[in-house]
C-alpha cells in the first residue's frame, strides 16, 4: 500500500464493484465457479455478506481452492481507462483509497493482478482470510452489535458513511493530532446503494462522482438534493470516469495554486496540471467550468 498524507490535497476514495471493476466481484466468482443457483438459494436465507461466506465454505467442501477463486478474479473486467485514471491521479499527488462492501481477498487479488495495489494508501472493506484448512472466510466489516446507521441503503455488515466519517476526521487532523488548518478535499467515486450514505457525509469542499443509471445516481437525483452538499459530477462509462476524475483533480490543483498566489498577476499553471496527459487537456477545458446537472 502507498503511504498516506502529504500529496496535493486531494483524496480520492473509490468503491470497488462496478467502479474499479465492471462487475460485482461476488457474483463474478460465484458464476465463474458454477455456483450461481446455490448462491441465489443462500441469498434467500442469509444476508449478502453471510451468504458469500457460506458459499466459500460450500466451494471449499467440494474441493475448490482459494487459488481457483483468485484465478477467477484475475479475469474480472477492469478497464484500462480505470487503471490510467488511478495511476495518473496517484502520479499527480492524490492519496487514493478503496471503500468497498466486497472483501479484502477479492479486492487484493484484482489490484495485485493489475499492479495497482501500491497506488492505494488504505482499503476499507469486509475482512477476509484463509484459515488453516485452506477455506476462505469472509467476515462483516461492522460486527455485532452492528453499525447503528438508520439508512435503509446501508447493509447490516457495513455502513460506508461511518467509515467516511472516520476518514474525514483523519483528514481534519494535522501533525500530532492537532486540527489541520485546512483538511484535504475528498472525491468519492461509486455506483451502488451503499455509496449513498458516504455521499451524505461530504461537504461543499468535496466531490461525489455517482455512476449515472446506477442506484446511487438514482438516490441522489431522485431524493433530497440539498442533502448532498458535495459537488456532484456524474460518469457513465470508464472513459467518463477518467476524464471527470482527472478534471476534478486539475480543478482542485488550479484552485489551490490560485489561493496560494499572492502576486496578483497571471500565474503559470501548477506543474501537476502541466503534467496531465495531453489527450485530457481539451476534455478538462470543456468540463471544468461545469457542474453536472442533477434534477431537483
Amino acid at each position: 500500500m502507498a503511504a498516506s498524507g502529504g500529496g496535493n490535497g486531494v483524496v480520492v476514495v473509490f468503491d470497488f464493484d462496478k467502479t474499479i471493476i465492471d462487475c460485482d466481484s461476488d457474483n463474478w466468482v460465484v458464476d465463474a465457479l458454477g455456483a450461481t443457483a446455490r448462491f441465489d438459494d443462500l441469498l434467500r436465507r442469509l444476508p449478502w455478506n453471510s451468504a458469500i461466506d457460506a458459499m466459500m465454505g460450500e466451494l471449499h467442501a467440494e474441493g475448490r481452492t482459494v487459488e481457483e477463486v483468485a484465478a477467477s478474479l484475475r479475469a474480472a473486467p477492469l478497464s484500462p481507462r480505470v487503471a490510467a485514471a488511478v495511476e495518473t491521479a496517484r502520479a499527480l499527488g492524490c492519496e487514493l483509497r478503496v471503500l468497498s462492501d466486497a472483501n479484502a481477498f477479492f479486492v487484493g487479488a484484482v489490484l495485485d493482478h493489475h499492479g495497482l495495489a501500491g497506488c492505494f494508501s488504505a482499503v476499507d472493506t469486509n475482512p477476509a482470510a484463509v484459515d488453516a484448512d485452506g477455506r476462505l472466510r469472509i467476515l462483516p466489516y461492522h460486527g455485532l452489535p452492528g453499525h447503528g446507521c438508520p439508512l435503509a441503503t446501508c447493509p447490516p455488515n457495513m455502513c460506508k458513511g461511518k467509515v467516511m466519517e472516520r476518514i474525514i476526521d483523519e483528514l481534519s487532523c494535522g501533525c500530532g493530532g492537532a486540527p489541520a488548518a485546512r483538511r484535504r478535499r475528498v472525491v468519492y467515486v461509486g455506483d451502488g446503494r451503499g455509496d449513498y450514505c458516504p455521499s451524505l457525509k461530504l461537504t461543499e469542499m468535496d466531490y461525489v462522482m455517482p455512476r449515472k443509471g446506477y442506484p446511487v445516481w438514482d438516490l441522489i437525483a431522485g431524493g433530497d438534493r440539498a442533502a448532498v452538499r458535495a459537488d456532484v459530477r456524474e460518469w457513465a462509462d470508464f472513459e467518463d470516469l477518467e476524464a471527470v476524475l482527472l478534471g476534478i483533480v486539475a480543478e482542485c490543483l488550479t484552485s489551490e495554486h490560485d489561493d496560494a498566489d499572492d502576486d496578483g498577476g497571471e500565474a503559470a499553471p501548477p506543474a501537476e496540471c502541466r503534467a496531465l496527459p495531453a489527450t485530457l487537456a481539451s476534455v478538462q477545458e470543456a468540463i471544468l467550468p461545469k457542474a453536472v446537472h442533477v434534477p431537483n
